[in-house]
């Protein structure tokens, strides 16, 4: 997150944890003509429900008013209040932690050996850095770095995508041609 998101996520994390929500990260885009400025919002960890649109529209409401009065952004700007989804985004050391074991795909503020993208396993959280493991070789990347990383969705153990044999076959039950 940029300085201005994370001031901004700082002043309204209260707020929308007295919905009983949790404000998980704040993308703050700035425009010619208007920003945009992006909420995050999750239940708790550890509660099963999820977000719901009522849920992202009471958020919108209180953090309207906040805004309002603590004028945070100068000139206009779109507020959007949304759930993680799928692909959840990633901001705090914690979530990566919390997700360890899942792909991410990764944007860095300065390039590592070159690159300045990856796309892999998140192993472990060590102290400040974040552990990946990208194409079977351990990367470690301070968070500080991390510009944005999203979570990519298994859309075969979603079942939203058809499961591939070995040979990139679609494995489904009856989807094998017939020989």
């Amino acid at each position: 997150m940029t300085d201005k998101a994370h001031e901004i996520a700082a002043l309204l994390a209260p707020t929308v944890g007295s919905l009983g929500l949790e404000l998980l990260g704040v993308e703050y885009l700035p425009a010619p003509g208007g920003a945009v400025l992006r909420l995050y919002i999750d239940t708790p960890e550890g509660d099963e429900r999820a977000v719901g649109i009522e849920d992202c529209e009471a958020t919108s409401r209180e953090v309207s008013a906040q805004l309002d009065v603590a004028d945070p952004i100068s000139g206009n700007y779109t507020l959007e209040v949304s759930s993680p989804g799928v692909d959840r985004p990633l901001f705090t050391l914690a979530q990566f932690g919390r997700f360890a074991g899942q792909v991410a795909k990764v944007g860095l503020k300065l390039p590592m050996d070159g690159r300045r993208r990856l796309q892999g396993t998140i192993l472990r959280t060590d102290g400040d850095m974040v552990v990946f493991d990208v194409d079977g070789t351990e990367i470690a990347v301070a968070v500080d770095n991390i510009d944005k990383a999203r979570l990519v969705p298994d859309w075969v153990a979603l079942g939203l995508a058809p499961a591939r044999d070995k040979s990139g076959r679609d494995a489904r039950p009856g989807k094998q041609k017939k020989h």
